[in-house]
C-alpha cells in the first residue's frame, strides 16, 4: 500500500476544496440532461442507467486522475480502480437515477472520500435544488456553507422516518420496517440522498434503508456524522465496503437505538 503524510486538517482542507470544484464541474453536466429525453438503459442489478450517469462519472474520474492519479476510484457505473490505495474516492454520480428519470428534481451527486477504508469527507450534492452538503471528520457538517445540525428527537413517537421505497424492503426486512414505521409520528417515501441532507439539517429524524451499495452511503457517513446524528447498519455495526446494505440513519444516539430494537428481528 502506498503511503502519504498524517492526516491533518490542511490535507482535508484541501481534499474539501477539490471535491467542491468536482461537484460544480459536474453539475451542468447533469442538469442539462434533467427533464430531456434519454435511453434509459438497464443494469444487471435491475437498477436503471442512463447517458447522464455514466457522463458525470466520467467527468469525475477524469478530474480525480489529473488531480490525484495515486488515488483509488470506487464508482456506481465504472467499478472499483485501485481500491488498494490509501486514499479512495466513492462516486455515485447521480443518486436517484429513477427520480431523475420521472422529472423528480430531489436526485443527487455523491462524493465521499476514504482513508484506509475510512470515510474522511462526504458531499450531497442536489443540483436541482442548488443545496450541498459538506461533512469533514473532526469538523461541523455544512449546508450551503453553513454549519447544520440534527433536531434533537430522542423517541420514535415525535420522529420523521424517510425511506427511498417500500419497495427496498423483502420479507424479514420489510416486516421490520413496517413494525417501525408504525411506531414513528410520520413516515414519508423518496428524497433518496436528499432525505439524509434534511436529517442533517434538522427536518428529518430517521432515514432507514436497504439493499444499498458502498457507493450509496460511504459519501452520507461524514455529513450524518458532522451533523450529530448516528448512522450505522442494522446491527449498529461500522458501515464499510463490505457491509450488507441495511442502513439506519438518526438524529441523535437515543433514536438510534430505539430504531435498532425496532428492527433487530430483521437481523437476528
Amino acid at each position: 500500500m502506498q503511503t502519504s503524510p498524517p492526516l491533518n486538517a490542511q490535507q482535508l482542507a484541501a481534499f474539501s476544496s477539490f471535491a467542491q470544484t468536482l461537484a460544480d464541474q459536474v453539475r451542468p453536466l447533469s442538469r442539462q440532461w434533467f427533464r430531456h429525453p434519454l435511453t434509459v438503459e438497464t443494469k444487471a442489478d435491475e437498477s436503471p442507467v442512463t447517458r447522464a450517469d455514466r457522463e458525470v462519472e466520467e467527468a469525475l474520474r477524469a478530474a480525480i486522475a489529473r488531480e490525484y492519479p495515486d488515488h483509488g476510484i470506487f464508482g456506481e457505473e465504472y467499478g472499483a480502480s485501485h481500491a488498494e490505495a490509501e486514499w479512495v474516492w466513492s462516486l455515485d454520480p447521480i443518486d436517484g437515477t429513477r427520480a431523475f428519470i420521472s422529472g423528480n428534481p430531489l436526485w443527487g451527486t455523491l462524493l465521499g472520500l476514504l482513508h484506509r477504508g475510512r470515510p474522511v469527507l462526504g458531499l450531497i450534492d442536489i443540483p436541482m435544488m442548488a443545496e450541498r452538503w459538506l461533512g469533514v471528520v473532526g469538523s461541523p457538517a455544512r449546508l450551503n456553507g453553513e454549519p447544520c445540525r440534527a433536531r434533537q428527537c430522542t423517541g420514535l413517537d415525535q420522529a420523521i422516518l424517510y425511506a427511498t421505497s417500500p419497495d427496498i424492503f423483502q420479507g424479514a426486512d420489510l416486516d421490520a420496517f413496517e413494525a417501525l414505521a408504525r411506531s414513528v409520528r410520520m413516515r414519508r417515501y423518496g428524497g433518496d440522498c436528499y432525505s439524509y441532507g434534511l436529517l442533517a439539517s434538522g427536518h428529518v429524524d430517521l432515514v432507514v434503508e436497504a439493499g444499498l451499495q458502498p457507493y450509496d452511503y460511504l459519501a452520507l457517513m461524514p455529513v450524518i456524522e458532522g451533523a450529530g446524528g448516528v448512522i450505522t447498519d442494522w446491527s449498529g455495526q461500522p458501515l464499510g465496503l463490505a457491509s450488507q446494505g441495511r442502513v439506519i440513519a438518526a438524529a441523535t444516539p437515543q433514536l438510534h437505538r430505539e430504531a435498532m430494537r425496532m428492527l433487530g428481528a430483521a437481523v437476528t
